[in-house]
This record gives C-alpha cells, sequence and structure tokens, in this order.
C-alpha cells in the first residue's frame, strides 16, 4: 500500500469520525430538547393540578372530592406523557448510527 493510499484512507475515516460527531450532535441536541419538554410538560400539569386543589378548597366535600381526584388525574397523565417523552428522549439518545 502507497504512502498516498494510507493518507487517502486516514483522511476518510476521520470525516466520518467527523460526521459521526456531527449526527450524536443533533441526537443528543435533540434529546436534550425533548427532556425539556418532559419538564414543561410535568410543570404544566402540576400547576393544573394546584389550580384544581385551590378551587376544591374553596368547594363542599363532595365537590371537593371529585375535584381533589381530577387534580390527581391531571397530575398522573402529566407524569405519563412527561415519562414517554423521556422514553423517547432515551431512544434518540442511544439510536445507533444509521451510516
Amino acid at each position: 500500500m502507497s504512502a498516498l493510499s494510507v493518507c487517502s484512507i486516514a483522511l476518510l475515516a476521520g470525516c466520518d469520525s467527523k460526521q459521526e460527531n456531527i449526527r450524536e450532535d443533533a441526537a443528543e441536541n435533540k434529546a436534550d430538547a425533548m427532556e425539556e419538554k418532559a419538564d414543561m410538560t410535568r410543570d404544566s400539569g402540576e400547576k393544573k393540578a394546584d389550580a384544581i386543589e385551590d378551587q376544591a378548597d374553596k368547594m363542599p366535600d363532595p365537590t371537593a372530592d371529585a375535584m381533589e381526584n381530577k387534580a390527581d388525574a391531571v397530575r398522573t397523565e402529566a407524569e405519563r406523557k412527561a415519562d414517554a417523552t423521556e422514553e423517547a428522549a432515551d431512544v434518540v439518545r442511544e439510536a445507533p448510527d444509521t451510516n
């Protein structure tokens, strides 16, 4: 193998590595954005549930109990959505290189 061939192979390997780094960085950025979305989903659900609980505090017991249940359901659903988003972020982050 000539010195030129060795250099060419080394250059090509270096390019692939650079492209791979770009893809990995893009995947990492996408996953980070997805995790931020999950955090916002949790925060939003918590605020909605807190607002429902604040209203429940002003209601008679049967209505207050129903509103407390609704607040719990809002929290549970927000947590479910946030968990699903985080799982999707993990898939993006751990996805094998396709090239």
